[in-house]
């Protein structure tokens, strides 16, 4: 059987990268690798950075890249960093849309993805459904415009409602503070539930005809510490010692 090692001993030898060992509450600091590979250039990238690096004991090192390619590129481009990287990556998680991209190719990126033991958080049609969740259930198909035009209209009734002032916001892709209006105006409790409950309505493997859908809320309860399960394999990782 294979000798455990404390985490005090593992970060003297220096296994992993320095970090206080307690926090606050006096529980252990676990550090959680994170490589997350978007197919759009700036709207998932922005609103994942945005997520603070902590959550309860589990303390977040997220790696990005992708942008600006296909849905089989997402996954050709997370297989190519795992396998050309010195870090061992605890989660890896390819995000993609279904938007044009013929089905064939769709279902294919998500079953060979998890054949490779990555995770994907895929909308079809569109990334911004799972901000729409945010603030209403949606089971009708839209496209893409349609959607931003509906969170737009979404988040100036909120601002009407709790300001009193005619609202003007105005949806753009690449808004840097995408996540701090939809925690501020939406609900995000509501957006995991109503996303898990699409995902329900549908079954079997032609995931380019679920739609609406998106498993977008499995990423956000990882990066929120509500997964037990990565939990579970991080306090594993560090009591080997890995």
């Amino acid at each position: 059987m294979a000798k455990k090692m404390t985490l005090e001993t593992a970060l003297q030898k220096g296994k992993f990268a320095k970090f206080d060992s307690q926090s606050k509450e006096g529980t252990r600091e676990l550090r959680a690798f994170f490589l997350i590979v978007c197919e759009g250039a700036k709207t998932e990238p922005n609103y994942f950075k945005s997520f603070p690096k902590m959550a309860g004991n589990l303390v977040f090192d997220l790696t990005f890249d992708g942008g600006g390619i296909s849905t089989t590129k997402v996954l050709e481009k997370a297989l190519e960093i795992r396998n050309k990287s010195s870090q061992k990556f605890d989660r890896i998680w390819i995000v993609f849309d279904k938007d044009s991209f013929p089905e064939g190719h769709f279902n294919k990126a998500i079953l060979d993805a998890e054949k490779e033991g990555l995770k994907t958080a895929w909308s079809n049609e569109a990334f911004e459904l799972w901000y729409l969740l945010h603030f209403v259930f949606r089971n009708t198909a839209m496209s893409r415009d349609d959607f931003q035009k509906a969170i737009q209209n979404q988040i100036n009734t909120q601002i009407k409602l709790k300001t009193g002032k005619i609202g003007s916001f105005r949806y753009k892709k690449n808004d840097t503070e995408m996540y701090k209006t939809l925690l501020e105006f939406g609900n995000e409790t509501n957006a995991m539930n109503w996303a898990e409950k699409l995902e329900k309505t549908f079954a079997g493997q032609q995931f380019a005809k679920y739609n609406p859908c998106t498993t977008v809320y499995k990423l956000v309860q990882e990066l929120r510490g509500q997964s037990t399960s990565l939990k579970k394999e991080i306090e594993e990782k560090y009591t080997k010692g890995e």
